[in-house]
């Protein structure tokens, strides 16, 4: 067996803790790699300021023992890919689309949003870059740092938020390994369509989403640490999601998340997070880069620990459900579950899944509960297994279950403290059958369940 080609970023060029920027002989050596069948590119000990190096098949780029990337403070550094000549990318995805929001969106008509989902788009710009690559890997040693920097942007999405950390398309058997990100100036790894994905000991502080897998398969989390202003572990369509033995902390969702045959298991989730959300800062905050806001808008409250997240972007390829928490530990969570079909969220547009069950969790401090308004067409089953609930000071007299369309709720040895309300569930929708074997749960009148009068009302997050 021929030897495996290593070789080091400093033979072709780069130069540790310069002033100046390192792209050009970190891709020299990706791309000899590339060329000689595979390879392995070394990052020694040192800090060195890059745009955006692309990953081919076959190749892995190891930060060694206290190595950093730290990213270009000048987004036009991040454009490299769209004048790549070695693999250039195919003309439906070299777009240089920029980002537009929803409404805008919504004006133009819906469609294809094709700054989503085209590799070559002025939203897609990242650090480390890779399209239609296979067996590929990122590995960092002890101390391995990307930086994103907290570039300003004001081409960026919502006018201020830079590039991402790892951003890929299309790719299969990625191996992202080892190293921490930090201040992500937006998603710190985007991964689109694409399969048999492998995150393992890495750690994610402050920026924006820490893990966000779109119309993914095979996706693996294990040992992770997740502390994020923005969504923790997010995307939708989803296949075979396995998520273990993660500390997760947000100022967001724990988990705005989708898809089908989904397991989280062994995972401590806790708010409020250290960091707070970048979107909650002023403009001028926004454009210095601070990482502690001043504004009396700034907050780190932990939302929800489960935000449903579906789409109309993209053909959804197996119906979601089949989504399970298990052995799990939940703390200062505003929701516990939220799942809104009602129509007021942007990003809840589509089939519900057909059933989530939590399954040996404690769950401490929780304020608004359950949200789940479903589709009437595709009612859903909740399953509530060896749960301990305890309700939020201030929260005790509001119903634990807002509920709409449901096939099923059930409940198996649950206990459920410091309520003080009249009804445990209210529901927006008849039908649906809800089966106790061992609640507890003091009831100020002993309904178990109650018919709405007024109108469902559920804050978009």
């Amino acid at each position: 067996m021929a030897e495996k080609l290593v070789v080091s970023v400093t033979d072709f060029g780069a130069v540790a803790n310069s002033d100046a920027v390192q792209t050009e002989a970190f891709q020299k050596a990706l791309d000899h790699c590339f060329l000689a069948g595979g390879g392995e590119v070394e990052v020694p000990t040192g800090a060195y300021i890059v745009g955006d190096i692309r990953l081919r098949s076959n190749t892995t780029l190891h930060l060694l023992e206290n190595a950093v990337l730290k990213g270009s403070k000048n987004p036009k550094d991040y454009r490299n890919i769209l004048q790549d000549k070695l693999e250039p990318l195919p003309t439906k995805q070299a777009t240089d689309a920029h980002w537009y929001g929803p409404f805008e969106w919504i004006k133009m008509g819906g469609g294809f949003k094709v700054h989503l989902y085209t590799a070559g788009s002025y939203w897609n710009y990242g650090i480390i870059r890779a399209v239609f690559a296979e067996n590929i890997a990122l590995i960092g040693e002890k101390g391995s740092l990307i930086d994103g920097n907290n570039v300003f942007d004001t081409e960026g999405e919502e006018n201020y938020r830079g590039p991402h950390t790892i951003n890929m398309h299309f790719c299969k058997n990625i191996k992202l390994y080892g190293y921490t990100v930090k201040d992500s100036s937006n998603w710190a790894h985007a991964i689109f369509q694409s399969e048999k994905i492998h995150f393992e000991n890495l750690t994610v502080l402050a920026g924006h989403d820490a893990l966000h897998t779109r119309a993914c398969s095979d996706v693996k989390i294990y040992n992770c640490k997740l502390i994020t202003g923005d969504d923790c572990i997010a995307g939708f369509d989803n296949i075979n999601v396995h998520v273990k033995c993660c500390e997760i902390s947000s100022a967001c969702s724990a988990f705005r998340y989708g898809g089908y045959n989904i397991l989280v298991e062994d995972c401590h989730v806790y708010g409020p997070c250290q960091y707070q959300f970048r979107g909650s800062f002023t403009h001028e905050e926004k454009i210095s880069g601070v990482y502690v806001s001043s504004s009396e808008n700034a907050r780190n409250n932990m939302l929800s620990l489960f935000t449903n997240f579906v789409s109309s972007d993209l053909p959804v390829r197996h119906a979601p459900g089949k989504i399970v928490f298990r052995n799990c530990r939940v703390e200062n969570a505003d929701r516990f579950l939220h799942l809104n079909l009602s129509g007021n969220e942007a990003w809840q547009v589509g089939n519900p899944p057909k059933d989530i069950t939590f399954e040996n969790i404690k769950a401490e401090n929780i304020s608004m509960g359950v949200y789940c308004y479903g589709d009437s067409t595709l009612p859903i089953t909740l399953n509530f297994k060896n749960i301990e609930y305890s309700v939020r000071e201030g929260s005790e007299e509001e119903p634990i279950f807002k509920v709409a369309h449901f096939d099923n709720i059930n409940f198996h040895n649950v206990k459920i403290s410091n309520y003080k309300g009249n009804a445990l569930i209210k529901t927006w929708s008849d039908g649906g059958n809800v089966n106790v074997n061992n609640l507890d749960c003091e009831i100020k009148d002993g309904e178990l369940i109650v018919r709405a009068t007024e109108k469902f009302t559920c804050n978009a997050i």
